[in-house]
């Protein structure tokens, strides 16, 4: 005898129960930009106490239209880095304001490192590089914050 109905199907695939390779990354990627954000913020921290406490600590490559003095720098950046690794340590706890407050501060960082280009190129491109894989992996991890116990 034949049935109606259709085969028992396996259990769900996808980014809500966690399976899709995609969702893998992109949690194992918010770890990770957590990780990232609490070093940027220690190593922004550090760049500011440089700044504020030796003035000729940087100098400038090449003139450049955005000038500030090397001890506001130094203040940006300490201001920044606190701020930034407290975002840090938000994300490591899977709180959503974490999750806010890093893409927001990891795109400020962008804009700020950019203008910091003639007093350490190096470092601020690779700190840009940092900040973009900080807000690809907060922005696209569906199911953080989620408590996932069935």
């Amino acid at each position: 005898m034949s049935q109606n109905t259709a085969p028992p199907r396996g259990p769900a695939r996808g980014p809500e129960s966690g399976s899709s390779a995609a969702a893998s990354w992109a949690s194992g990627g918010t770890l990770f930009a957590g990780v990232l954000m609490l070093v940027t913020g220690f190593m922004d921290v550090f760049q500011g106490i440089a700044g504020i406490a030796e003035d000729d600590v940087y100098t400038r490559v090449g003139d450049y239209v955005f000038k500030f003095d090397l001890t506001t720098w130094g203040w940006i950046h300490l201001v920044l880095g606190v701020v930034l690794a407290i975002a840090g340590y938000g994300v490591l706890k899977g709180a959503e304001w974490g999750r806010v407050a890093g893409i927001a501060l990891a795109s400020l960082n962008i804009l700020f490192q950019f203008l910091f280009l003639p007093y350490q190129p190096w470092w601020a491109l690779f700190s840009m590089a940092i900040s973009v894989f900080v807000i690809w992996a907060l922005a696209t991890d569906e199911a953080y914050g989620r408590d996932e116990t069935f």
